[in-house]
């Protein structure tokens, strides 16, 4: 029996690696040799480029539909100069109670927020409220108005054309344009339904007077058509009914009037101060104005979503 050097462990013959042979030689064969030969001459071969046909181009001229301009974007813009920034903006946020969606700017104050105006101001207003239909300018005081003017001749002709400078109350006369233009009056009328503010006590008087007379015209066929309705809402015809009125009004062409005055003015409804429990008469001697008697009637019916 042979012995292990010293430190090494018998290792059983079963155990040992067994002796890897070097393979054999590969040769190839004659049928690899003929594979070959005709894979080499099909690569010889001239390789005849095929055009690939392009995709033709659209001649076409047609383009995607353009989006339609936004309601607002032809709507009259109104912007409010006065001495007060605060006053500016106040009226801004009042005058949106009642025309939410109407392009409302105020310009207010100096450039350093004392009081006075400043022409900067003004023309950046005048700028910002004109979408192309127009621009109302409403001033509170003299000085407002020289601003205002000063910041028209630097205007270019075709701009000036279409910006006003309106003589009415400042609140009275903002708040019935914003509610003109919100109805989507052109300029001359947004200017007048500001100026009507200068009269709006008188024609309130005068409604009151006339009810008695649109109420017996009810009865005349001749006369058109008529309504007598009662006022549910807590608060009566007051700011934001009056407006929704008159919004409600400006959509029919026909006259219609409310106890006498013209449903299409604010003023000339809120001056006629009517609160609940009131009688309503609405009326219209245009033959073809039922429709919007009828529209009116619905909505002073129903409280103006107050009742």
């Amino acid at each position: 029996m042979l012995r292990q050097p010293p430190g090494r462990s018998p290792v059983p013959c079963c155990a040992r690696p067994p002796r890897l042979r070097r393979p054999a030689r590969w040769r190839p064969s004659r049928s690899w040799h003929a594979r070959a030969a005709r894979a080499t001459s099909a690569s010889a071969r001239p390789v005849i480029a095929t055009p690939v046909r392009s995709r033709p181009r659209c001649s076409s001229t047609r383009r995607r539909p353009q989006r339609e301009p936004d309601v607002a974007d032809q709507r009259v813009g109104v912007v409010f100069v006065s001495h007060s920034e605060s006053i500016a903006r106040g009226l801004v946020e009042l005058a949106g109670q009642m025309a939410p969606n109407a392009l409302l700017v105020a310009a207010g104050g100096t450039d350093d927020d004392r009081i006075g105006t400043s022409f900067e101001k003004v023309t950046a207003g005048i700028a910002e409220a004109d979408a192309g239909a127009g621009v109302a300018v409403l001033c509170d005081l003299g000085s407002a108005i020289l601003t205002a003017e000063t910041a028209l001749d630097f205007l270019d002709d075709e701009q000036r054309e279409r910006v006003r400078i309106v003589d009415a109350p400042l609140v009275e006369g903002g708040v019935a344009a914003a509610v003109a233009a919100e109805a989507g009056d052109d300029l001359d009328a947004v200017v007048a339904a500001a100026e009507s503010a200068r009269g709006a006590g008188d024609a309130g008087q005068a409604g009151v007077r006339a009810s008695d007379v649109a109420a017996d015209a009810s009865s005349d066929a001749s006369a058109g058509f008529s309504r007598t309705v009662t006022l549910v809402n807590a608060d009566g015809l007051h700011a934001r009914p009056a407006a929704e009125l008159v919004k409600l009004a400006a959509t029919f062409p026909q006259k219609v009037t409310v106890n006498g005055v013209d449903a299409k003015s604010l003023l000339a409804i809120m001056a006629l101060g009517l609160t609940k429990g009131a009688e309503v008469v609405i009326s219209t001697e245009d033959p073809a104005g039922g429709g919007a008697v009828t529209a009116i009637a619905a909505l002073a019916e129903s409280g103006f979503g107050e009742a």
